[in-house]
């Protein structure tokens, strides 16, 4: 083997074991003299990385340094992000991933994923055919229109599918080789990066209308071609387009829009483990919304199908939801509203402050999806407590900026009463003698456990009914003891173990719906955990 081979191989990260070849593999491969003496493991490289993640105080930094790890030994980066998931979680995703996608033209090194100009539009079959692997079963889309709580931050927004996918193998194991970010670029409307020397994409405005959609639908057609066997996962798409490209595709191909579904299953699943832990069923409760869009309408969407399992009319059920927009509370009288916002519209009083509404709606649950960072002030908090026992409070704005309020407000504005969950993480909070532990309703949950139950099932669709079960099978893992503590949600560090068991029970609901690819297996749990991938050197 030449040296040439051997250079090649220590610079694949899929391959490459750094110190960790052994002295077979340095003969066979011709990599004496090209490592340092000692054979390492993986473990004692894993405490090294941890180490040097640490000697870095900026979370950007620690953010560039783990990519540049995930660009030189694809195994040491998942076996340290494994080790301790709610450390390295904020750093490869939110809320660094925000910061790292408005500097990406800035701290841009190698490429990664797919990027795909609407000038590619007649060649995108022949782009994606350039990918390395042949065999692609997930990839996360997006535009980059609408990422996280920042806006439109075009071609940049490819943080966010290249930190998705990285934790469907780190908190699910899904094995990274059959996953794909990929960048749809269709130009930005951000001045600031048209007249960016960095900025890495089209220096055009964005295209609309037919042209996009058009563009949307030649790229289904050529994945779908090309991996025959794709899940495609949309993400950071702007509501209006979101919500037409989820119900366009969803009964066509295997895709799911995580803003829309994955958010309204993670939100489920909190609800449901706080309405049994407050003693109040969800068929009792009453919930008011910070945001009308494709996230707000999604977690309403999923818990009136929940609350129609459990025998309500979609009319009664759609009662208990209420929203509040950028034009006030939603209502009949509006003549402003879209299509899909409607049925959450009542004949109630028109309402314009989001704490007037509070009092007029009397609601048991507060859901911020505004990204309006702070609109769940010190007024909202404090008439929440004064009607409930146990309020339920859901900052889900990302990232920690854009959260409508911290964990330390609710906690303290509600006298130690609030039921608390939020997108972005929180540190603990100390309130009359008593630690809270702030839950964190992210859809690490649900979208890395979903991935696993279709590679396991090579599912042909993904349904709403999907999400339900992933919702309740969520919700049963939170413990008396989690509760205590503040918690609505598993401990993160058990990410692992929760999305097996999440995905054990997608799994059977989705050979009970006949939407797998392969024969059901005689023990699910145990064929679901070994198709998982492990972060090993063989």
């Amino acid at each position: 083997m030449t040296n040439a081979i051997a250079f090649d191989l220590l610079r694949d990260p899929r391959k490459n074991k750094g110190t960790g070849f052994t002295r077979e593999e340095r003969d066979r491969y011709s990599l004496n003299g090209l490592l340092p003496d000692t054979i390492e493991t993986i473990e004692i490289q894993a405490q090294r990385a941890h180490e040097q993640v640490d000697r870095l105080e900026k979370p950007i930094n620690q953010y560039v340094y783990l990519l540049q790890l995930l660009d030189n030994n694809e195994k040491l980066f998942f076996k340290l992000l494994m080790n301790d998931p709610a450390k390295f979680m904020p750093l490869v995703y939110t809320p660094t991933v925000g910061e790292a996608c408005q500097t990406f033209g800035h701290i841009f090194r190698r490429p990664r994923g797919i990027y795909i100009s609407i000038r590619d539009k007649a060649h995108i079959k022949s782009i994606l055919q350039n990918w390395s692997e042949k065999d692609v079963r997930f990839t996360v889309v997006t535009d980059g229109e609408r990422i996280l709580g920042l806006g439109d931050l075009g071609v940049c927004g490819m943080g966010i599918p290249i930190g998705k996918l990285c934790l469907y193998t780190a908190c699910a194991g899904v094995p990274p080789e059959y996953t794909l970010p990929i960048t749809l670029d269709t130009g930005t409307n951000n001045e600031d990066f048209l007249n960016d020397p960095f900025y890495p994409g089209l220096r055009q405005k964005r295209i609309q209308g037919k042209e996009f959609d058009d563009f949307i639908e030649a790229f289904v057609t050529a994945i779908n071609e090309v991996f025959p066997q794709i899940c495609i996962q949309w993400e950071d798409f702007a509501g209006k387009d979101a919500i037409r490209i989820l119900n366009t595709y969803r009964d066509k191909v295997c895709t799911y829009n995580d803003d829309i579904q994955g958010t309204a299953a993670v939100a489920t699943g909190g609800l449901l483990a706080a309405s049994k832990f407050s003693k109040k069923p969800l068929n009792e409760q009453r919930f008011l919304f910070l945001g009308a869009g494709a996230a707000a309408v999604g977690i309403a969407n999923l818990l009136v199908l929940h609350l129609m399992q459990e025998g309500k009319t979609e009319e009664q059920a759609c009662r208990q939801f209420y929203m509040f927009d950028i034009n006030g509370l939603l209502v009949n009288s509006r003549t402003d509203l879209a299509d899909y916002q409607k049925k959450y519209a009542h004949d109630t009083e028109a309402c314009k402050v989001f704490a007037d509404a509070v009092l007029q709606i009397k609601p048991t649950a507060i859901i911020g999806v505004s990204t309006i960072g702070g609109a769940f002030n010190q007024q909202v908090i404090e008439s929440m407590a004064a009607i409930n026992e146990k309020p339920i409070i859901f900052p889900f704005s990302n990232p920690t900026s854009h959260s409508e309020c911290t964990a330390e407000q609710a906690y303290t504005w509600s006298k130690g009463k609030a039921i608390f969950a939020s997108g972005s993480p929180f540190g603990p909070v100390e309130y009359g003698g008593k630690k809270f532990i702030p839950g964190q309703g992210n859809n690490v949950y649900i979208f890395p456990a979903m991935g696993l139950a279709v590679f396991a099932t090579e599912a042909k669709r993904l349904t709403d009914e999907m999400f339900i079960t992933a919702s309740a099978a969520l919700a049963e893992q939170v413990t008396d003891e989690d509760f205590e503590s503040g918690l609505i949600y598993p401990p993160i560090n058990k990410i692992l173990d929760v999305s097996l068991h999440i995905a054990v029970k997608v799994a059977t609901n989705i050979f009970e719906l006949g939407m797998a690819g392969i024969d059901k297996p005689a023990n699910i749990a145990s064929f679901v955990k070994s198709k998982m991938y492990q972060p090993v050197y063989s």
